[in-house]
């Protein structure tokens, strides 16, 4: 098996869902979403994109149900040892074939927790997971229980996600490399993505923002590439990514030279990062970041510039996003522990003078505090090819 962790590892994490299930007086619980399968066995597959299900047992005991395509990729990649296939046939219907499961399970009439907030479970397969359960078994939603147990992350965890930061800085480094008037959009792109797989790395769980000019004031990746101008600008976003853990940057850079608009965004975008850092402590909320974000970027009189949320949680995703809970944005009680890994982004687009400004970085929250894990300066990139 190429399990990324010592088989104790995965029997802690066994025991931690086992203690949630029992608070919640749950029987079992049906996990959907694919970082859970992850977490729990190491189970690692874009399979998800069709129907499948790990059941769990308030034991301990485990069974998958998963498509005949993934059953050598189970079997490789966790230490699931009782794995189902459902058929891929005409009329084929696998919640029912989950119902069947659950009852070898013994679960019949049990109460079951189910993973629905993912992308694991479409709307059309939620609905015949109802219908097939409806009258067997009191399904009671539960997505919360190992996402929330997922945001702690262990001293193996760490390791991964301190791997990750340093492929991100080396991505940052082979991009910087990359831009200059003239440069290809296609160039950085390959130069950001290329530096993570020569380290080992892996896909990230959401395509790189890569955008100049106008397109630089998206928060999304958008298709097609361009020659930047001079002078121009050019957003990122990117992650390294080891063995499935991110850790992302934000980085909005200055081709040939920074117009004063950029140096006035990026002073307030510097200072509410700083704001941020502050705020990310051990007893503080995610709502309390938020605010700090806020105060700062209001401050320079760049209110209608800013999101309505600041950055995020991170660990162990897949595809389409590596975003993960909680997230920074106003009123949210979610709080900050040690063992965390969050990424504050300062996203700035000023649409009237079609200005972009960001500035972001992984973080791991300690007892004392946040601890940066990029090595990369702050200072606002201005890139002219000379240097």
């Amino acid at each position: 098996m190429a399990l990324h962790f010592e088989p104790q590892e995965f029997a802690d994490r066994r025991k931690k869902v086992q203690a949630a299930l029992a608070a919640r007086e749950l029987d079992g619980l049906l996990m959907f979403a694919q970082e859970s399968m992850y977490w729990l066995t190491g189970y690692d597959t874009f399979g998800f994109c069709f129907f499948q299900c790990l059941v769990m047992k308030a034991d301990g005991r485990m069974a998958l149900l998963t498509r005949s395509a993934d059953l050598r990729q189970a079997q490789h990649t966790s230490n699931i040892d009782d794995i189902r296939i459902w058929t891929d046939v005409g009329g084929a219907r696998p919640a029912d074939q989950l119902k069947d499961l659950i009852a070898d399970l013994g679960l019949s009439g049990a109460r079951l927790g189910i993973e629905t907030e993912t992308q694991g479970l479409t709307h059309a397969n939620g609905r015949a997971v109802d219908a097939a359960l409806e009258g067997f078994a009191t399904v009671i939603e539960a997505s919360d229980v190992v996402s929330t147990l997922r945001t702690i992350k262990s001293p193996a965890e760490m390791a991964y996600v301190r791997r990750a930061a340093e492929l991100a800085d080396d991505a940052y480094d082979a991009g910087l490399q990359a831009i200059h008037p003239g440069a290809n959009e296609g160039d950085v792109l390959a130069a950001i993505q290329g530096a993570v797989f020569r380290g080992g790395g892996d896909y990230a769980g959401n395509e790189f923002i890569v955008g100049s000019a106008d397109d630089a004031l998206l928060c999304r990746y958008k298709s097609g590439r361009r020659v930047l101008s001079d002078p121009d600008q050019i957003t990122l976003e990117w992650a390294g990514a080891y063995r499935r853990y991110h850790a992302a940057m934000f980085r909005t850079v200055c081709a040939g030279a920074a117009t004063p608009r950029h140096e006035a965004m990026y002073a307030a975008a510097k200072e509410a990062l700083m704001a941020c850092e502050a705020a990310m402590r051990p007893g503080k909320t995610f709502g309390d970041v938020f605010d700090a974000h806020a105060s700062a970027v209001d401050a320079h009189g760049m209110a209608p510039h800013r999101l309505n949320a600041c950055g995020y949680s991170l660990g162990s995703r897949f595809t389409p996003c590596w975003m993960d809970a909680p997230m920074f944005y106003r009123a949210n009680p979610a709080v900050i522990e040690p063992g965390m890994v969050l990424f504050p982004h300062m996203i700035l687009m000023d649409s009237e003078t079609r200005t972009a400004m960001t500035l972001g970085q992984t973080y791991e929250i300690t007892e004392s505090g946040p601890v940066s894990l990029s090595r990369s300066s702050l200072d606002l990139p201005v890139r002219t090819g000379l240097d």
